[in-house]
């Protein structure tokens, strides 16, 4: 289907479009295409019901082929899928024998555009206050100007200005000439067929699109001047807002803002790991030290973290350092001995305190003397005296005979 003469673009959209039949033509064999970030100016040739079947097709493969982002080789993949489609309709009886149709396709998004063209529809970008043509005419009177045998204005009245030496549907071996540029902030790209140019004079084109600010007016407005000048083709105009960079640094920093807030959560996250972890193994962990020559139990780890310790003394033991083996003794001193728990900690001062003997040098130490130092006595109170020294006094009577029962 032919696409509608008026495009009104919503409060969001930065576009106009029209095409329109003029008053020469019976009917039109333009198509457009206007499906942000892409457009399409499509101008069908073959005359009625082959032009319009080419324009729509390739409109339809554009449709369906294009990327999503500006990437000029993938945007001209999508005109040769445009151009191939067209062929096989030919040969399945659609529309009719040699129909073509020429293709000028762009994509404009932020500040990047990109462009595939092929035939005579042109794209202009107007550029502070500049027009520049971004394209070159696949025609026998383009090939004629760049040859130097005719001047440019010679172009729009020469009899050679209706053949083209480009169009998809004509040769599976043409490919589009594709451009890829930047916009910035208050650019306009416009693109047309040549039943604007042909008629309005890239002078007039120029004032229309810098002095009307609507793109859909300024679509209009040239659409009309075209008609005022004759309307001797088809006419369809697509003009386009660039945002450039604003619109593009408004997208990086919204993924900027998105990214600092996925990096500030990760952080979050692993400090509290981190943080948890870190207390875990406080509470899990503990080590001997020394405290005043005795060895004593610390909850946590040693040294600091950051500038913080992260341990407190737990029990100070009776256990002296000076009883222990050299080199634990040493290490105890240099806080090495590490333990998984508290309990493991108590465990093996326990071990230091058997391997001492400190148990059994302080019961030795009672029997050999009383608590105050004094001499140990017998039951019946008496200063205990040595074995070698209790011989009998002369008053003692001798003991009596075991076998004889009288006095030896």
């Amino acid at each position: 289907m032919t696409a509608p003469d008026h495009f009104h673009a919503s409060s969001e959209e930065a576009f106009g479009a029209r095409t329109d039949v003029g008053y020469t033509r019976a009917h039109n064999e333009d198509s457009l295409l206007v499906k942000p970030p892409l457009y399409a100016v499509c101008d069908g040739m073959g005359g009625h019901e082959a032009g319009e079947v080419a324009s729509e097709i390739a409109v339809e493969e554009l449709r369906r082929h294009a990327p999503a982002e500006p990437d000029a080789d993938a945007l001209g993949h999508a005109v040769d899928e445009a151009n191939l489609a067209i062929i096989r309709a030919v040969s399945e009886g659609i529309g009719r024998e040699g129909m073509g149709t020429t293709c000028t396709a762009a994509m404009l998004d932020g500040d990047r555009l990109a462009i595939a063209q092929c035939g005579d529809s042109r794209a202009y970008l107007l550029h502070a206050g500049t027009l520049q043509q971004l394209t070159r005419d696949h025609s026998l009177v383009a090939d004629l100007i760049e040859r130097g045998e005719i001047q440019p204005e010679e172009a729009r009245t020469h009899p050679w200005r209706s053949y083209i030496t480009r169009a998809l549907g004509l040769d599976p071996r043409i490919h589009a000439d594709l451009y890829e540029l930047a916009a910035d902030a208050g650019d306009r790209l416009m693109l047309c067929s040549d039943g604007l140019y042909s008629m309005v004079d890239d002078t007039e084109i120029c004032r229309i699109l810098t002095h009307t600010a609507d793109p859909q007016d300024a679509a209009d407005a040239l659409t009309e001047a075209a008609l005022a000048a004759g309307g001797n083709d088809n006419i369809s105009v697509i003009v386009v807002d660039a945002v450039g960079s604003k619109r593009r640094r408004r997208k990086l920093a919204r993924k900027t803002r998105v990214a600092a807030v996925t990096v500030i959560i990760g952080l979050v996250l692993i400090l509290g790991g981190a943080g948890f972890a870190l207390n875990w193994w406080m509470t899990n962990s503990a080590y001997l030290g020394e405290v005043d020559g005795n060895v004593a139990v610390y909850q946590g780890i040693p040294g600091q973290v950051l500038g913080m310790g992260y341990s407190h003394l737990d029990e100070v033991t009776d256990v002296p350092l000076d009883v222990l083996q050299p080199g634990t003794a040493a290490r105890i001193r240099q806080q090495e001995v590490r333990c998984e728990s508290l309990e493991a900690a108590r465990h093996l001062v326990n071990e230091y305190r058997m391997e001492a003997d400190l148990d059994q040098g302080a019961d030795g130490a009672d029997g050999a003397h009383g608590a105050d130092g004094t001499e140990p006595t017998s039951s019946s109170g008496a200063a205990a005296q040595p074995a070698s020294d209790a011989s009998p006094t002369p008053d003692t009577p001798p003991a009596p005979d075991a076998q004889s029962g009288q006095s030896a």
